[in-house]
């Protein structure tokens, strides 16, 4: 057919044309979609909408179509025929009548993903009534996962994604669950450049108390490192304290630590899903490049940056040597692994859980707290509290069967 003889294109989805939502309800099974659309099929009419769900075996299908207005036959005749078809097959429907498509949906449009250790009834119910609170209109209801943590997406229009982001927090720190909320659009499908921290982040251990295990001054480095972590210290200060109790300790040291080390659950898969996914991952840690190197290795890593351990004929000599991995380097390096990467900033995520992440976490597109100590999960953007890193994943829209999937075949 030459473009002269292509016939016009009509809008059918107009405020005034006739429109027929079919609802169906009842025991899934094989057929039920195709056979609901043969029946429709004998009317002619246009589909404008479809949205189907199947939860514990149960099916509620919902048809938007144009009201049949040809070859004799009636908005009548189409009831009495899909409702024929429904009884035959034990499931209950419902026709309602109306004119054109649903409503727009309103500006300000954002993914909630709510993570539950369980989801209770009554978060989800504070969770959504601080939805509506904002001027927020739920969408769409999406189950992400639901082990080893049950994940909830939400769509939401109407409120802009900042305002959501705030109304939320507060009301998911007192609610006990774990609340994201990013904007909608192409860039949440966009590559994307994970950016770490490691210490009780990718990995379970502090890796400066690992040393201090086989220097025999645990008990000074650990309490250093806590007042650091919680913003107490001057990191660069707490840092070199800390190392000078290292001095004298054989290099051999450090083949011990890397054996020592113990990836927190859900490292691996993190990294590997996202990868498959073709995303950049990198690593920045006040920890040291000893032990940052080495996971790098492990782990396919495309990046990787830390503080090093100065070592002097086969020994530590308590000082670290080139530029100091500060709470301010960690931002810095993460603007240059972007770049580096080809990733805009909003496109970044960054995953921590200290003082010293904090602003690595506010300079990421989405920066997430992970089992942070309480100022950090107040300043990130969301938080996550279960000890599962994988997790992360379902705040970028990923589900556990796409999850599995990937990781399928090793």
């Amino acid at each position: 057919m030459s473009a002269s003889q292509t016939p016009p294109v009509t809008a059918v989805t107009g405020d005034d044309v006739p429109t027929l939502l079919v609802k169906i309800f009842g025991k899934d099974r094989p057929g039920i979609t195709a056979g609901l659309f043969d029946t429709l099929a004998a009317y002619a009419v246009d589909v404008i909408d479809i949205e189907q769900i199947v939860t514990r075996g149960r099916i509620t299908l919902c048809a938007l179509v144009t009201a049949p207005t040809g070859g004799g036959a009636t908005e009548g005749d189409l009831r009495a025929t899909v409702h024929s078809w429904a009884e035959s097959m034990r499931l209950q429907t419902e026709i309602i009548s109306g004119l054109g498509d649903n409503r727009p949906r309103g500006t300000g449009r954002s993914h909630v993903t709510v993570l539950g250790h369980p989801l209770t009834a009554e978060s989800t119910a504070g969770v959504t009534s601080c939805i509506t609170d904002t001027g927020g209109n739920i969408d769409r209801i999406f189950r992400l996962a639901k082990y080893p943590v049950t994940a909830v997406e939400f769509a939401v229009s109407g409120v802009g994604t900042d305002v959501l982001r705030t109304a939320l927090a507060t009301e998911s720190a007192a609610l006990g669950v774990d609340v994201a909320v990013v904007a909608a659009g192409l860039q949440r499908r966009a590559q994307r450049l994970v950016v770490m921290d490691v210490d009780s982040t990718l990995i379970q251990d502090e890796v400066i108390e690992l040393f201090a295990a086989h220097a025999g001054c645990e008990a000074e480095v650990a309490e250093v490192t806590a007042q650091a972590m919680r913003g107490e210290l001057d990191f660069e200060q707490s840092l070199h304290a800390r190392v000078a109790l290292l001095a004298g300790l054989d290099e051999s040291v450090v083949e011990k630590v890397r054996a020592e080390v113990r990836l927190t659950p859900g490292a691996r898969t993190l990294i590997k899903t996202l990868k498959r996914l073709g995303f950049q991952v990198g690593v920045v840690s006040g920890g040291f490049t000893q032990v940052t190197d080495d996971l790098q290795e492990r782990l396919g890593l495309d990046f990787a940056s830390a503080n090093t351990l100065e070592i002097v004929d086969g020994r530590l000599t308590g000082r670290v040597t080139g530029e100091i991995v500060d709470r301010a380097g960690k931002a810095r390096l993460l603007r240059r692994f972007a770049d580096e990467a080809g990733v805009p900033l909003a496109q970044t995520v960054a995953v921590g859980d200290g003082a010293n992440d904090l602003d690595m976490l506010n300079t990421a597109g989405l920066g997430v707290a992970f089992n942070a100590k309480p100022l950090v999960r107040e300043a990130a953007h969301t938080a996550v509290n279960v000890p599962f890193l994988d997790t992360v994943l379902y705040l970028l829209g990923v589900t556990r069967e796409e999850v599995e999937a990937a990781n399928t075949h090793e």
